[in-house]
């Protein structure tokens, strides 16, 4: 082993919520040292030529910017465009396929049309829209406590009221939020549109008593006071690439190709590089790996009871990603909408209300949902530049589908492969459900002759980026405060990124008020180190 290296802080993995921890950090002159398993940064926030030959970089794993705050894109200096996306969603009406539902942000008038041509009830374009500015009134009330200490529940509750959002404070945090959607709207398809905002990587039914569900939907309405998903230019890995040079510009160094093996509560951290094995220490270690991984890491003598932390942190994964590179978008059932209105925003397939809760039961039973409820999003149509030249001027298009109500529980190191071509044929089923031609004579063909398509199970992401059981919030989310009683009685408490070590700190997915690419978990924690090394 080489010779014990001393820092301020070492961060454990370079996903964007590390390098921006360590960025802060070192921008406050601390001597900082990133440890990344993989050959570069970024984590799951990457950029990537998926297709050998092809000149596509596609966000691999996540691909749309809700939660990442102005306030850290300022502090930190990055030089990020997000796109905003005129329509929000498309939805065809799964019983009647040649119509649906377009939701455009730019023209009001066209969405209640678009309402009345699925047979919705009438006043049910207003209720929807009174239904997601209620929430709204909510998420702007919290979303400014996302980058502060954590609040009591009593604190955010109080500052819901002052916000006028004491009905959506009861809608999405006290009760199951189906009951909220079921009172509010009538449509089936209207009912669904609005629930897939809490099913994200969550396997539950609308109805759940734990409220994971809730919490899911909050995350996705919370970003920016608005819930505004946007796009971002050149790609995931764009923003992953800033943290980077922010962090490296302030000082910390970044070492990839370097594997953690082991952290202690002194703050020793074993890592093995280049075929050798090091070791570094440090007065505190962020973990922006899983918590469930932190524990493992953790050396024996640490791990007191042998078993997770939380168990909330041990929650299985619920989806399955495919990426596609198309020759052009495919024509739609529905001929009143364009392609590229559809695929402009969220496209929603099979995905109505009482096809989800279908969905759900099937998976519990052990099985593949047929039809599979899918997402779909198009990069390239509000950033081209992901695209070379040729592939622009060819019309080409790069298509990503999350498909729902996959629960790690299908899928085993024996039936990987043979479930993951399951799953796929599961997918483009589910889309050609709702299109006017087979989607597979457009799939693109890379040069050595293999279709530009891929597919990753939650065992797939377990093993790429380390996201035990493929949970792409790295375990089940939390409320962005806490209970009334609990301690925040120290700086890593009060600022949700705290461990049963008091050197050992969060700072990502796993954190309190983690999830998708925020950036938040990372500033937290910086916080958090910051106020103790000042010993407050």
């Amino acid at each position: 082993m080489t010779g014990n290296e001393a820092f301020d802080s070492i961060v454990v993995g370079g996903g964007h919520n590390g390098l921006a921890a360590a960025a802060y950090l070192a921008k406050a002159d601390q001597r900082v040292l990133v440890l990344e398993k993989l050959e570069h940064a970024g984590g799951a926030a990457v950029s990537a030529r998926a297709f050998d030959g092809v000149a596509a970089h596609l966000s691999r794993y996540s691909y749309l910017v809700s939660l990442l705050p102005q306030q850290v894109i300022d502090d930190l200096g990055l030089r990020i465009r997000l796109a905003r996306r005129r329509f929000s969603s498309y939805t065809p009406d799964p019983s009647h396929p040649g119509r649906g539902l377009l939701i455009d942000n730019g023209d009001a008038a066209s969405t209640a049309a678009s309402f009345a041509a699925i047979g919705a009830p009438e006043g049910e374009a207003e209720a929807f829209d009174s239904f997601y500015a209620s929430c709204r009134k909510l998420t702007k009330a919290l979303w400014p406590t996302m980058t502060a200490p954590l609040q009591t529940r009593s604190e955010a509750r109080t500052r819901a009221a002052a916000a006028g959002a004491t009905e959506a404070w009861e809608a999405v945090m006290e009760r199951p939020i189906g009951d909220a959607i079921a009172g509010a709207l009538q449509h089936d398809l209207v009912r669904g549109t609005v629930l897939t905002d809490a099913l994200i990587g969550t396997f539950a039914r609308a109805g759940e008593r734990d409220l994971q569900q809730n919490i899911c939907f909050l995350y996705h309405l919370i970003g920016g006071g608005t819930g505004d998903w946007d796009v971002p230019i050149g790609g995931m890995g764009a923003v992953s690439g800033e943290l980077e040079r922010a962090a490296r510009d302030a000082g910390a160094t970044v070492l990839t190709g370097a594997e953690v093996t082991a952290v202690d509560a002194a703050g020793r951290v074993s890592y093995r590089r280049a075929g050798r094995q090091h070791e570094a220490t440090a007065s505190w270690v962020l973990a922006n790996v899983a918590p469930a991984v932190l524990d493992r890491l953790r050396a024996p003598r640490d791990a007191s009871d042998g078993g997770p932390s939380n168990p909330n942190h041990t929650r299985e994964g619920a989806q399955v990603k495919v990426n596609l590179l198309l020759t052009r978008l495919p024509r739609l059932l529905d001929q009143s909408v364009r392609p590229e209105a559809a695929f402009g925003g969220t496209f929603h397939v099979n995905e109505s209300w009482e096809q989800l809760d279908k969905a759900y039961l099937t998976a519990e039973s052990g099985s593949v949902p047929e039809p599979l409820p899918c997402e779909i999003y198009c990069h390239s149509l509000a950033d081209p530049s992901i695209l070379s030249q040729e592939l622009q001027a060819a019309g080409a298009h790069t298509v990503t589908v999350f498909g729902l109500h996959i629960p790690d529980r299908l899928i085993t190191d024996e039936n990987n492969d043979a479930r993951r071509a399951e799953l796929q044929a599961a997918v483009l089923r589910s889309l050609n459900s709702v299109l006017a031609e087979p989607i597979e004579p457009l799939i693109m063909t890379a040069p050595d002759g293999s279709p530009c398509i891929e597919t990753k199970t939650t065992l797939d992401i377990q093993r790429a980026v380390g996201m035990p059981r493929g949970n792409i919030f790295h375990g089940g989310l939390d409320w962005p405060f806490v209970e009334d009683g609990t301690p925040l009685d120290s700086p890593a408490r009060r600022w949700g990124v705290a461990t049963r070590d008091e050197r050992i700190l969060l700072c990502g997915s796993g954190a309190r008020r983690g999830g998708a690419v925020s950036a938040i978990g990372g500033h937290n924690a910086a916080m958090a180190v910051l106020e103790m090394a000042r010993g407050s």
